[in-house]
């Protein structure tokens, strides 16, 4: 052993051999051609060339063929044409050396050990490869030994296919949809919102019939392209109201609580506007709050979200800081950035701006759940972060939002048929980087923060809002790529291949079994979710009753303000808010108690949590966690042995199986009714079945 201030002696042996030549494999036998879709041509492709598996700074990995489709990139080894290795949990569509267009988020070449950033038309082309995706992948790959030509026309065809803009119709969607079968599921739950009865269902599920009403003022589209065909505005708004300004400075109803109150949203006019045409808005705004300001409604609160939340490019600014954390090239870059990884995290904002956003939605919660007030959420197209927050408040206010197909039809109604630029904010026609921002990625990890702190309150789990992200980037759902319904809608007729002429018909991704078989799918349901009990219809009276006050937390009384109507004394405020010439932050309004939020929040947080009531997440100090599994499930350094929470959920799962097959084997037979009471009690068999949910509970704090 050498003494502590020895100095350890250099390495005498020199390797001329490069790391890449000592594992060599022999050429391919056979020839292992990509798996094509319905629709997906090959459109180049290089042989020979060397992917490395980044395990350690050992540059290992292995020879096979990188090619360029009009969907995907793919590289494909021995192991591609086997099945020996299939994992339990296998994308039917996307496999793991495969990279969609859509995912490509930047590409670098190496240059005599240099990196450079690869865009338009080269004049030298590099040696390596380096693919950054946008699920956070990263594929190095070897052209040393690939022919000359064969690198021009992958690296070529690679940058130009993922990274130069195109027109919408050029998306591999629409060769996808006119190409294949339409054979989706039809028994999909989900609630599309693209009807009028699946507003007025919404409608009379959350009791806002009597208050609001669904209009078709937008079939055709001739208020406005932004807005969706069908929507629901108070009862009092007419017509002409929503025709005169093309749905700006109207009330879109978003969802009612249990109280009678309601969530609502609002598209702000233009902030540059001459005088004349200041005046006229204003004076639409006075009429329109002049009517809305009669009973049933009484108070409404605003808030600006442009103003009390990050803008858009802070965000994304945010993000981009945010996710360079995780694009790690090999082990050696992963270890330089570990030493210093808490405060690297913190200097992205990424955690501190989720925070900012779960407690805006507390604010919310606070005004619907324990004033009973009314709340207009403000913001120049209330397509973005309106989004985001009315989304958030309705998963921690209505427990349907909770199971899977609530939530999937949460998306379709606040997000798909609301009117999020997912096109743009996912920039997937790579057409302007100025438009791109994560803001649905931001809601999903909001909701992650609620799944990890009470997960028994999920019937869907963290891998099913991974999966969710990266089906942002599969052009074979229309589910995430247009910008409005009306984009959609305009786009839908078209060429088909296999007649004359028809209609695209577009799959949605709520059908998962377009990507996933059955035993895959089983990893998307929480096996431990408490699913709400059946009242007892003897007791329906009463339950209904109980329910209500436990929605309710019992905190100080606030008193109710009859001065103070629906817009009576906040209106020239209000209005000034809407033509962005002042922003009035209601929500936090003088005559409340300026501890009001932390009184609420604290006092939620000392009771028992009731699964199917009310959520409030945890947002102090370190509660607020990186979302590991879609963050870090690509870096070897950070994984768990055992497989982690998806290998965890597989053993509940099977558990799970073994508990139901031996409750169906102990079904008791038939026998006399007075041979039962002689057996046991009835009130004994309520409290073994209260044991039986007790234990379940118990294993879910242990498991999570």
């Amino acid at each position: 052993m050498l003494s502590s201030g020895a100095k350890a002696a250099k390495p005498s042996f020199v390797s001329y051999i490069s790391p890449e030549e000592i594992q060599i494999k022999e050429p391919i036998e056979k020839e292992v051609n990509p798996h094509l879709l319905p629709g997906e041509l090959l459109l180049c492709e290089a042989s020979t060339v060397y992917k490395y598996i980044q395990e350690d700074g050992s540059n290992r990995g292995t020879y096979g063929k990188l090619v360029c489709t009009n969907f995907k990139i793919a590289f494909l080894d021995d192991d591609s044409a086997s099945d020996d290795n299939e994992s339990q949990f296998k994308n039917k569509i996307i496999g793991e050396n495969d990279i969609t267009l859509q995912c490509v988020d930047q590409i670098y070449g190496v240059y005599d050990e240099k990196k450079k950033l690869l865009t338009g038309q080269l004049r030298k082309y590099p040696e390596k490869l380096i693919i950054y995706c946008k699920d956070l992948r990263v594929f190095n790959f070897c052209l040393r030994y690939t022919k000359e030509e064969e690198v021009k026309r992958i690296v070529s065809g690679i940058i130009h296919h993922s990274q130069t803009p195109k027109l919408l119709k050029r998306l591999f969607l629409f060769s996808y949809a006119s190409a294949a079968p339409n054979n989706s599921d039809g028994r999909n739950q989900t609630v599309m919102f693209d009807t009028l009865e699946d507003w007025r269902a919404e409608l009379e599920r959350t009791k806002g019939n009597v208050q609001y009403k669904v209009v078709t003022t937008n079939e055709g589209y001739r208020v406005s392209e932004k807005l969706p065909l069908y929507f629901v505005v108070p009862i009092c708004v007419s017509e002409e109201s929503i025709l005169k300004y093309e749905g700006r400075g109207i009330p879109i109803w978003c969802w009612s609580c249990h109280n009678g109150a309601a969530l609502l949203k609002m598209s702000a006019f233009p902030k540059e506007q001459d005088d004349s045409t200041s005046q006229m808005q204003k004076a639409f705004l006075d009429g329109i709050y002049k009517t809305i300001s009669k009973p049933p409604y009484e108070l409404l609160k605003t808030d600006d979200l442009s103003s009390s939340l990050p803008s858009l490019q802070d965000i994304q600014t945010a993000y981009t800081r945010f996710k360079q954390l995780f694009l790690i090239d090999n082990s050696t870059e992963f270890w330089a950035t570990d030493v210093k990884w808490f405060s690297l995290l913190e200097s992205t904002n990424w955690l501190e701006i989720i925070r900012r956003v779960l407690k805006k939605a507390i604010e919310v919660v606070e005004c619907l759940e324990r004033q009973h007030t009314n709340v207009l959420l403000i913001e120049d197209s209330a397509t973005d972060l309106c989004c985001v927050i009315s989304s958030l408040v309705q998963v921690m206010m209505d427990s349907y939002s909770r199971t899977k197909s609530g939530f999937q039809s949460l998306i379709q109604k606040e997000w798909v048929i609301g009117g999020h630029g997912f096109l743009d904010r996912c920039n997937h026609l790579h057409n302007s980087d100025k438009e791109e921002a994560p803001v649905f990625l931001l809601l999903l990890d909001c909701v992650w923060q609620l799944v990890q702190q009470y997960p028994a309150a999920f019937e869907f789990t963290e891998t099913y809002l991974t999966v969710l992200s990266d089906s942002l980037y599969v052009p074979i759902f229309s589910t995430f790529f247009f910008n409005s319904q009306h984009q959609k809608d305009t786009n839908t007729t078209g060429e088909s291949l296999k007649t004359q002429s028809g209609p695209f018909r577009f799959l949605t991704v709520w059908d998962w079994s377009v990507q996933f078989d059955p035993k895959a799918q089983a990893f998307l349901n929480n096996p431990l979710y408490a699913e709400k009990p059946k009242p007892d219809k003897s007791q329906r009276k009463t339950s209904r009753f109980k329910h209500q006050r436990q929605l309710s937390c019992p905190l100080t009384q606030t008193k109710s303000s009859p001065k103070r109507g629906f817009f009576r004394e906040e209106t020239d405020h209000l209005i000034k808010n809407i033509l962005g010439k002042r922003i009035g932050k209601f929500i936090n309004s003088s005559d409340e108690p300026p501890n009001s939020f932390r009184e609420f929040y604290d006092s939620w947080h000392s009771k028992p949590v009731d699964y199917h009531g009310l959520l409030l997440p945890r947002i102090d100090g370190p509660e607020i966690r990186v979302w590991a599994q879609r963050y870090l499930r690509w870096i070897p350094e950070v994984q768990l042995h055992g497989g982690g929470t998806i290998a965890t959920a597989a053993k509940i799962l099977d558990l799970m199986e073994e508990v139901q097959s031996l409750q169906r084997q102990s079904i008791k037979p038939a026998l006399p009714t007075s041979t039962w009471k002689d057996l046991e009690d009835e009130d004994d068999l309520v409290k073994r079945d209260d044991e039986f949910v007790d234990l379940s509970t118990d294993m879910l704090k242990c498991i999570y």
